[in-house]
């Protein structure tokens, strides 16, 4: 159904107007509006809000709106490149190991939760599911598996891997969207209160509060007000930056081609696609910048030019959901919802176990479950200077997703 604007300088507008009155009200001293944002934080309704404006309202869409493919290729590796540029790599490679092992926790989640939620929902709900050969629905999940651990490139290559229907296709993108958006609007709404959520788990997170006291420590130290040239060179550095990113995206992938068979055999597919290395390189750069004297563009705004991109693609991801497609695929919804509770819950076992802070249960399941395009979002919502650490985490996640989805699917199948 087309929506009632679909000029995309319409709905660029009103996206900039919603985010505009959310931090307009935030900021705002009124007791009212400091209860409203304590259990609805700005970043979770800057991506709520243009949902509701999809649906049920059909003011906008996703699907008739360019919106989103700029905003995440255009502004999100302009932003990678700003909120890299200032990074201190010490004190990331300071935060250790509960990280990476939260991420491949993350990675566990999805692999074990596949298999056990359609077990369970074909065993228990059968009649939930859609009237199709049991061989068909494993290999459909297949795709939200590539999805959940790698991203697109990922879910594209299991369709092709295991010859998966192009309905069932669509469907189980839109399975995978929603399910996936919830759990993204659960992870903004615990950074807004991970204090409390990191002394359920006893976490220390000392490691993290002392990245953000040092950024913040740096940005004061260069802060000055910007001159016109400034922002003309800070944004000469960050579309410079995504220019050169995309040159070498578009001379990366045809320069692999040759080599495309063997790749494929060795489930590096990833290295197929132009957006993975269009973020590979957006982030090569921010981190090359930070060891010259480019990092002193922090102190005229980087990183809020950095947020204020990744809150347009907030957005933009927004207003792709459509929340009226739940009711039409129930049973395939109940697979996805218990999927992503699995995965949650070896999340919390497991940073329960080693004492993990809840930045890094977020960041390594969205690593997973979003990749590039959100990792970083979900981590800038616990602070800006955080984004990076998300972006490292997602690209692992490129690499292998692949193998983790084939073990998912293989998993699913020995249970149809």
């Amino acid at each position: 159904m087309e929506p009632l604007i679909t000029n995309d300088a319409v709905t660029l507008g009103i996206l900039m107007t919603v985010l505009a009155l959310i931090f307009y009200t935030s900021g705002l001293k009124s007791r009212f509006w400091q209860k409203f944002y304590t259990y609805l934080p700005p970043l979770l309704l800057c991506y709520f809000i243009p949902a509701l404006l999809h649906w049920p309202l059909n003011l906008v869409s996703g699907e008739h709106s360019k919106l989103y493919f700029v905003a995440s290729r255009y502004l999100l590796p302009a932003s990678l490149i700003l909120l890299t540029l200032s990074i201190d790599l010490k004190g990331v490679l300071n935060l250790g190991p509960k990280a990476l092992i939260m991420f491949f926790a993350a990675t566990t989640g999805v692999i074990l939760g596949g298999p056990v939620a359609l077990w369970a929902v074909s065993h228990f709900f059968p009649s939930l599911l859609p009237d199709v050969p049991a061989d068909a629905l494993w290999r459909g999940f297949s795709t939200i598996a590539g999805s959940w651990i790698g991203g697109g490139a990922n879910q594209t290559a299991m369709k092709e891997i295991f010859d998966v229907d192009d309905n069932l296709f669509a469907t189980m993108i839109i399975v995978d969207v929603i399910v996936a958006n919830i759990w993204m609007g659960f992870l903004l709404y615990g950074a807004g209160i991970s204090d409390k959520i990191d002394r359920m788990l006893r976490a220390d997170n000392s490691a993290i509060e002392d990245l953000k006291h040092r950024i913040e420590h740096y940005r004061k130290k260069v802060a000055r007000i910007p001159t016109t040239t400034d922002l003309f060179i800070l944004l000469a550095v960050a579309f410079g930056g995504v220019g050169l990113s995309h040159l070498g995206a578009d001379w990366i992938v045809p320069t692999l081609k040759p080599f495309k068979t063997q790749l494929e055999q060795w489930r590096l597919n990833s290295l197929m696609s132009g957006f993975f290395w269009l973020i590979v390189l957006a982030t090569t750069i921010g981190l090359l910048l930070s060891f010259t004297r480019a990092r002193r563009l922090e102190g005229v705004g980087a990183s809020r030019w950095g947020s204020v991109f990744i809150y347009i693609l907030v957005a933009t991801i927004g207003m792709k959901m459509d929340i009226s497609e739940i009711g039409a695929n129930l049973g395939l919804f109940a697979v996805g919802l218990i999927w992503m509770l699995i995965h949650v819950l070896v999340l919390l076992v497991t940073a329960k176990l080693i004492r993990a802070p809840f930045f890094f249960v977020a960041v390594g399941s969205q690593a997973n479950i979003g990749g590039a395009a959100s990792a970083p979002v979900v981590a800038s919502a616990f602070s800006p200077s955080l984004a990076p650490v998300g972006v490292l985490m997602a690209v692992l996640g490129y690499a292998l997703g692949t193998y983790g989805a084939i073990i998912c699917a293989l998993l699913m199948q020995a249970v149809s």
